[in-house]
């Protein structure tokens, strides 16, 4: 009797050892899934999927600080693009304008108006004019602030008997604003000045 009570006993132990290993194995599991679909989770919510052409491209999601670098030189590139790209137009040279004059502030603008007084625009569109611009390089010092850049690029000037090719270098600085719908990258163009703008090739069609 008293060996098959104490038989009882070890089995009862054996039984409880068991539970508990079984137990902990479980909550050690479910900890590691917890982990792992968190980890998951929270890189899913690093990366969004845009649709474009019927097809799912993969976007990631990173702090602007790692972008300042580039959504700086992108917002020189579009302002210049905004303010030189230009038609024998007046609606299209205005709808440019007025997107470059969201990207900078009042200096933008008296460099627009000099322009306009001096019968720029005017001689565009008289003279059939298109100008395009193509940025050749943007350098941005990020280790002041706001920061100061400097744009170098090459303006064509399509007439009707020639193509003018100019180069052009200008300066500014680049402050932070709140991004919109007008300006996503939320930088603001200060003190922009033209430093050159001469021809450098005359071309006969």
């Amino acid at each position: 009797m008293f060996q098959k009570t104490k038989n009882i006993d070890t089995a009862f132990r054996q039984v409880r050892l068991v539970a508990i290993v079984v137990i902990i194995g479980c909550v050690l599991l479910s900890i590691a899934i917890s982990y792992q679909s968190l980890s998951m989770v929270s890189g899913m919510q690093d990366k969004i999927y845009v649709l474009a052409n019927d097809k799912a491209l993969e976007a990631y999601a990173s702090t602007r600080k790692e972008n300042i670098p580039v959504e700086a030189r992108d917002h020189v590139k579009t302002f210049h693009f905004a303010f030189f790209s230009l038609e024998p137009d007046e609606k299209v040279i205005r709808e440019n304008i007025d997107r470059a004059l969201y990207l900078a502030d009042r200096s933008a603008k008296r460099e627009y108006d000099n322009l306009l007084e001096r019968g720029y625009y005017t001689q565009i569109i008289a003279g059939n004019v298109s100008q395009n611009i193509r940025v050749d390089s943007v350098k941005v010092d990020l280790r002041e602030y706001p920061y100061p850049f400097r744009c170098y690029a090459t303006q064509q000037l399509v007439r009707a008997t020639s193509t003018v090719t100019r180069s052009l270098v200008t300066q500014g600085q680049l402050r932070n604003i709140s991004r919109s719908d007008n300006n996503p990258h939320g930088f603001l163009i200060e003190q922009w000045r033209i430093l050159e703008n001469k021809d450098i090739q005359v071309r006969n069609r």
